[in-house]
């Protein structure tokens, strides 16, 4: 097995000053690719997607729950499928708590082909509290590319489609597959994705950290059983 060289404490510290260069230039790029994210146009949905989950049918306008964003996991879990992939699933197990994100005007879904009689059960047996509804019998998953069809064969991927909703008009504004899930799970992972962003006051473009008419950024925080939804 290689493993790293050994040194010096004096050493390793300079070694790791020299990273750490490179790493807040990283950071600091990352930040200009989310504000670039943040400027992507968006597009109105016009289809009218019928869902089911716990609660029976609904519009994707209901999945939003009465918040401003929606995330939308494409988990895979096809109609013919015994149990909902096993990647989507690890990537399920990571996701904190969804308090942070409905504070910040964000609800989180997974959503996929299989009937939901078979969710259910799978859901359960996974132990997750994360609303997960069934798109079986609509265009959903075709229509933003977690379905695709090869040589008359339909393949799965995973994704994440994210929207916004301006009173009862819903708009896509983004969406990332298969590698473009690395590193997402965590809340502000997840809202770096969206319109609206972690909606602090540094972040570009400006004017979007109080859209929701709240205070913004990390004033916000609180323990997640002390937020009013």
């Amino acid at each position: 097995m290689s493993l790293p060289e050994i040194v010096s404490r004096e050493q390793w510290r300079a070694a790791r000053e020299e990273l750490q260069v490179r790493e807040k230039a990283a950071t600091r790029a990352r930040d200009a690719l989310n504000a670039e994210r943040r400027r992507l146009p968006m597009v109105e949905v016009g289809e009218e997607y019928v869902f089911e989950g716990g609660d029976g049918k609904a519009t994707l306008l209901d999945l939003f729950e009465g918040r401003h964003q929606l995330v939308v996991h494409h988990f895979m879990f096809a109609p013919d499928w015994d149990a909902g992939c096993r990647s989507c699933s690890g990537f399920l197990d990571q996701i904190g708590h969804l308090a942070h994100l409905k504070a910040r005007g964000t609800t989180l879904v997974a959503v996929s082909r299989a009937p939901y009689t078979k969710i259910l059960p799978f859901k359960a047996r996974m132990g997750w509290t994360v609303p997960w509804y069934s798109s079986c019998g609509s265009d959903f998953n075709h229509d933003f590319e977690a379905t695709l069809e090869r040589e008359g064969e339909l393949l799965e991927r995973p994704g994440v489609s994210c929207f916004l909703r301006d009173r009862d008009r819903v708009f896509h504004t983004y969406s990332t597959y298969e590698r473009g899930l690395d590193g997402l799970g965590s809340t502000t992972s997840f809202l770096d994705l969206t319109a609206l962003g972690r909606q602090e006051e540094w972040e570009e473009p400006k004017g979007r950290a109080s859209a929701l008419g709240a205070p913004a950024g990390s004033g916000r925080i609180r323990y997640h059983d002390e937020y009013e939804d």
